[in-house]
């Protein structure tokens, strides 16, 4: 994926709203009350700000579908629809496999294949959508952004830019960590079976053998 070049997101015209504050003069700061309780709250993040302009998004491309579709008649084939549509905006080329390009990761010249959505930026996107849907009230088990066809879908989509622009997606391995532990273990030797051991020392003719055993484990 053209990290330089290919959005995560969605990107929206920005809007510029102008809101007039009504006059301060004649309001009094009432007894004890600190300047700081009067403060905005903290504004959403980045995060949040995107997810919510991504979710504005999908329902007004459900209301644009033809027919319309509400939110409760969505499924794993209307959001597979949807990543589709967004493939016209993307910045991505892929190249086909009649292109003679196709596999390689740094292209010596230009070609006529589309650009299309970066399989990271789709990643990305259904992540924040599937998390929209469960906070406006869907339930997770029947979350179309989380549907087996959707995962499959991007699988494909992984896939095919990996082998289209020869940059395969590799994930990333997990360190095996080793934990050492010790372990007190204690070796009783008796020369006779009628003799007591002593757990302090060493009485009645019998050795005492106390030594640390170290043991490695492998998460």
């Amino acid at each position: 994926m053209d990290s330089a070049t290919d959005p995560n997101t969605i990107k929206e015209d920005p809007v510029s709203v102008t809101v007039s504050a009504p006059p301060s003069k004649g309001i009094q700061q009432g007894v004890g009350e600190s300047p700081s309780s009067s403060t905005s709250p903290a504004a959403p993040s980045r995060y949040e700000s995107q997810k919510r302009r991504d979710w504005n998004t999908f329902l007004q491309y459900l209301k644009n579908h033809k027919p319309p579709l509400t939110l409760a008649r969505c499924s794993g084939a209307h959001v597979i629809e949807f990543l589709k549509y967004l493939d016209q905006f993307g910045k991505t080329k892929v190249h086909m496999t009649a292109c003679p390009y196709f596999g390689h990761p740094n292209p010596p010249g230009p070609c006529s294949c589309p650009l299309k959505q970066a399989w990271g930026s789709l990643d990305a996107l259904i992540g924040r959508l599937r998390a929209a849907n469960e906070e406006s009230g869907g339930r997770p088990e029947s979350n179309p952004f989380a549907a087996r066809a959707v995962r499959i879908y991007l699988r494909e989509v992984r896939e095919g830019q990996a082998r289209a622009r020869g940059i395969p997606y590799e994930k990333k391995k997990r360190k095996r960590t080793s934990v050492t532990t010790s372990a007190l273990g204690i070796n009783v030797s008796a020369v006779a079976a009628t003799q007591a051991v002593d757990y302090g020392g060493v009485s009645g003719g019998t050795a005492g053998n106390l030594g640390t055993a170290t043991t490695t484990t492998s998460l």
